[in-house]
């Protein structure tokens, strides 16, 4: 008969009492048998396990545990993704889903003393926010990071079964309060891609030497960029290649030399490093292996390379791409062209740099920032300078090699690393620096406004620079020519990169 009905699409109200009576005389069973089973092994361990997940205190600090433990960037964009997951399902179970069904909790009688919570939760029970933050943070950290998801899942896992073996939910609020929290994750993933659904940043495919366990390469590893303790587990991955580890002033040198004894040059260090590596691969023919390991690693993320292992991986199947080079003439030397592989800047920036790599070592990198970032608003002069045959007053001038797609409010990663363009943005003189540099951000690529323009270019020129103007390119700061012109070198740079990535 309600096959019929349903069929026909006139399901009476009687029949929809009855299937809400059914689900919930099995949901109520269901409770009951969970209540009734024994299991030793959890008596001490649940309780304990759904108390510390109170208020979402167990998942901030498996996020810091993360951090700390992974030390890399997929891992902490997991556990970021996961608290913002967390965040939002957190949000919709206490603003909307607990107000919308107002199901009472659970009768204590048929469970354990033991078991029981000290404190009783005194909000309605449908659907369980613990099971909800729970599958939300867990989803979110495997969107991005599939072993730190397999780490973290049946801890989540065990919390939502806590709900119901200490008494305080049905099994159904802790079933729907997990696929809420599943939901929430994706919700997340629709704003904010994870790496995996970004396009592949490098194009076009190019042929490079397969080295198997590093055979033939040479790797060059700066002591000062915070690479020396990966030294150790670039030997191990790559036990057939020769690791050269050297101070800051001895980079050059070291890999003049060992691009002379190599089928491929490996840098291991920052964006510095790198960019000198990158100038020497260029120079003499050689396809370039990048080892992330410095303190600021934004070529490699941007070319999908995250760990030495992607880079072990590629080098092993001869994976690579070829990417281009952006270039200011003259260069550092006055002669020969300079090379950025990420950014180009004039104006506050490189003050701002300056500033912060002096107050680093005593204070650290990221308070030596903000610092820095304070005195330059507070003190940071205008560039005169005429840009494109006019006369200009500017708080920043930006070039950026290929252009950077936005992530959020501000410019965050390059989904072509072989365009042929130059990014390049300029933040209008006049007061306010700080407030001129916010709307810049937040205006994004591509705008035209009084404070702020943005614009794709393959060429620009720019004179009459006052003396002892500072210029930055990928964290480097040099001293400003008179004049200068941008320009790209056009898939000049063969870098091994992994084709599938993880």
């Amino acid at each position: 008969m309600f096959e019929t009905f349903a069929a026909q699409g006139q399901v009476t109200p009687g029949t929809r009492a009855r299937v809400a009576a059914l689900l919930k005389s099995w949901d109520e069973r269901a409770f009951r048998s969970v209540a009734a089973r024994h299991w030793p092994a959890a008596e001490p361990v649940l309780p304990r396990l759904s108390r510390s997940a109170n208020h979402g205190l167990l998942w901030f600090g498996a996020a810091a545990g993360m951090v700390a433990l992974g030390r890399s960037a997929r891992t902490r964009r997991a556990a970021v993704r996961g608290m913002v997951s967390l965040g939002l399902a957190s949000a919709a179970i206490n603003t909307v889903g607990k107000r919308a069904v107002r199901r009472q909790r659970p009768l204590l009688d048929a469970v354990p003393m033991i078991r029981q919570l000290k404190r009783q939760p005194f909000t309605t029970s449908f659907p369980s926010g613990h099971a909800a933050s729970a599958a939300a943070f867990a989803t979110g950290v495997a969107l991005e990071s599939k072993s730190w998801g397999a780490v973290v899942a049946p801890v989540a896992a065990a919390v939502a079964l806590s709900r119901v073996y200490t008494g305080v939910h049905y099994p159904s609020d802790v079933l729907v309060g997990a696929a809420l929290g599943v939901g929430a994750a994706y919700a997340v993933r629709g704003v904010v891609p994870t790496r995996s659904q970004m396009p592949s940043p490098g194009r076009p495919y190019a042929e490079a030497p397969a080295l198997p366990g590093g055979r033939d390469l040479v790797v060059v590893v700066n002591r000062a960029s915070g690479s020396s303790d990966i030294a150790t587990l670039v030997r191990d991955a790559l036990p057939f290649a020769e690791v050269v580890e050297c101070e800051p002033e001895d980079v050059e040198t070291e890999l003049e030399k060992a691009a002379r004894r190599c089928r491929a040059l490996g840098i291991l260090g920052g964006d510095g490093t790198v960019n000198r590596a990158a100038g020497a691969a260029v120079r003499h023919g050689l396809p370039l292996a990048v080892l992330p390991g410095g303190t600021l690693n934004h070529f490699a993320y941007d070319l999908g390379i995250e760990s030495v292992h992607d880079t072990c991986r590629a080098l092993t199947a001869g994976d690579a791409v070829r990417v281009d080079l952006g270039r200011f003439t003259p260069g550092p030397d006055g002669t020969e062209p300079g090379h950025f592989l990420n950014t180009f800047s004039l104006g506050v920036y490189p003050e701002l740099v300056r500033v912060r790599e002096h107050w680093a070592p005593r204070i650290g990198g990221w308070p030596a920032g903000v610092l820095a970032a304070l005195k330059v608003l507070r003190d940071g002069h205008q560039l005169e300078a005429e840009f494109e045959g006019r006369h200009r007053s500017l708080w920043l001038l930006f070039a950026g090699n290929n252009i950077y797609q936005r992530m959020g409010p501000t410019p965050g990663r390059r989904h072509d690393l072989a365009d042929g363009l130059l990014d390049v943005r300029i933040v209008h003189g006049g007061r306010a620096p700080g407030l001129r540099l916010l709307a810049a951000a937040l205006a994004g690529p591509l705008s035209r406004s009084p404070v702020h323009a943005a614009e794709r270019m393959r060429r620009v020129r720019i004179a009459d620079i006052a003396p002892g103007t500072p210029l930055a390119f990928d964290g480097e700061v040099e001293e400003a020519p008179a004049e200068l012109i941008l320009d790209k070198a056009i898939e000049a740079l063969t870098v091994y990169r992994p084709m599938a990535l993880p």
